[in-house]
Order: C-alpha cells, then structure tokens, then sequence
C-alpha cells in the first residue's frame, strides 16, 4: 500500500529515528527484562526466553517494518500514525501486543 500521506527522505529518517528511540526509551523505563539496542536503523528487542522483536526502518517503501514470533507486518505513515499496510492497526497498538506476548506481561508501548 502507498502512503497517502507521501515523506521526503528527511522527514522518514527523522519519524522512524523518533519512534525507535521512544519504544527504546519505553521500555527501558520498565522492570521488563528487556535488553534493547538500537544499531544502523534497527531497534533489536531480545527477551529473558532468547525471543526476539526487530524493528526495522525500509527507506525505499517509507515504511517500518517489524518481525516477531507471531509474524511479520508492515507500516506506512498516514499523517498521524503508522498503520499496518494490511490489518490498519497502528505501530502503538502491535508493538503493545507483541511486546506483551513474547514478555509473557503487559507491556503498553506509547509512541
């Protein structure tokens, strides 16, 4: 799905940089046992079970794409949020869920 609400390269990089940096920060600010590393654009989130959530940004599509155990999912910014290019749920919203899912607590991830 294109974006209908179309970024310049600068923007994109800025957007994803804020997102990674604040689902970082998010859980960081918990007692999860989450490690976190942000490296090259990519945010990897490694759990106590060895699980892993990787969010990463994809430059030539505008988009954010996450891998978890439950799958993958694309997101594309609709000028307020990103959404899932599929299902329209938003970036909040899945990482919450997966998040949450492979802790095995409840983790609400605010963007």
């Amino acid at each position: 799905m294109n974006s209908p609400f179309p970024l310049e390269e600068s923007d994109y990089h800025q957007r994803v940089d804020a997102v990674l940096e604040a689902v970082e920060a998010a859980l960081e600010a918990t007692d999860a046992d989450i490690d976190t590393e942000i490296n090259g654009g990519i945010l990897t989130l490694e759990f106590a079970n060895r699980s892993k959530i990787i969010v990463n940004r994809q430059t030539p599509n505008r988009e954010i794409w996450v891998a978890a155990k439950s799958g993958g999912f694309h997101f594309y910014f609709d000028g307020a949020a990103w959404r899932d290019t599929r299902s329209n749920e938003s970036l909040e919203s899945l990482l919450s869920r997966v998040v949450s899912e492979q802790s095995g607590c409840v983790m609400p991830i605010t963007i």
